[in-house]
């Protein structure tokens, strides 16, 4: 099987542009930069995560589930996006939100991402005071369970081993551009949180044969080491 054989459903709008960032350039007096859109996937507003969703909604279709479970802040991009692509796939949505934010005000708890969860049709779980996401999915699973659906978790970020797939296409992606327009990546520099993007970029150019270095900056967590840690395992998890 190659890659290209993997299960895979179509959620993004690709290849997304690779821009120049000539003003930048400009102003640092530095090196070429480029900037790669995934801000221009395509579902429910982009994002990076249409990418991991590709792989992990047809994990879920294969094993024949029929809900979607799946964690992140109040505010979470992944769980919009994970939300449209249940809404596009047919399959039932459940939303389990963290308040990792100290912020109460309506124009975060009521609108933005969490509002498009709801339009999306999405069931959104807040956590409260004293609960904990793992008792919180174990309610929602039964709750399937007893409605004779099966379920499929989707960790944080969509970050494991099949929802880095996507940016091991996404590696591809950049490749192909950059042959086309006669450069060499040196280097992609990006936010990383859970792990799964830099992962899959990390594996995806070491299959092009490119040294191109993958820079993570750290928006998560205080503990790079652990983030680094779990990056290369992940990394090699998709290697195997």
């Amino acid at each position: 099987m190659t890659f290209d054989d993997l299960p895979r459903v179509h959620l993004v709008h690709a290849p997304t542009p690779l821009e120049p960032l000539g003003a930048l350039r400009a102003h640092m007096g530095g090196p070429r930069i480029w900037m790669k859109r995934d801000d221009c996937t395509g579902l429910a507003g982009g994002g990076n995560k249409t990418r991991k969703l590709e792989y992990l909604i047809a994990e879920a279709e294969a094993e024949g589930a029929k809900a979607v479970v799946t964690f992140g802040a109040l505010q979470s991009n992944h769980a919009r996006q994970t939300a449209a692509a249940c809404a596009r796939r047919g399959l039932t949505c459940d939303l389990i939100l963290i308040p990792a934010v100290a912020r109460d005000e309506d124009d975060y708890s009521r609108s933005g991402n969490l509002l498009l969860d709801g339009i999306l049709g999405a069931r959104v779980h807040r956590l409260g005071p004293g609960q904990t996401p793992a008792a919180v999915l174990e309610t929602v699973l039964a709750e399937h369970a007893a409605a004779g659906r099966r379920g499929y978790v989707i960790p944080a970020g969509g970050s494991n081993a099949t929802g880095a797939l996507g940016y091991v296409r996404a590696a591809r992606e950049i490749a192909a551009q950059c042959r086309e327009r006669g450069i060499y990546p040196a280097a992609v520099i990006h936010a990383t949180s859970t792990g799964g993007t830099q992962a899959g970029l990390l594996a995806g150019f070491r299959l092009e044969g490119l040294s191109t270095r993958v820079i993570g900056i750290n928006v998560y967590s205080r503990d790079s080491d652990q983030i680094a840690a779990r990056i290369e395992a992940l990394t090699a998890e998709v290697l195997a």
